[in-house]
């Protein structure tokens, strides 16, 4: 019963981890828009 062992250290479940990489790709891309904006 060892398929506990792949999980990820920083969360304790799988759905979280997708969930800050989600916001972590939204944050990004919102920067990037105001970053191309402002020397447009």
């Amino acid at each position: 019963m060892e398929q506990q062992q792949d999980k990820i250290p920083l969360f304790k479940s799988w759905k979280r981890w997708y969930v800050f990489v989600l916001l972590v790709l939204v944050l990004l891309i919102i920067g990037f828009y105001f970053f191309t904006k402002q020397f447009s």
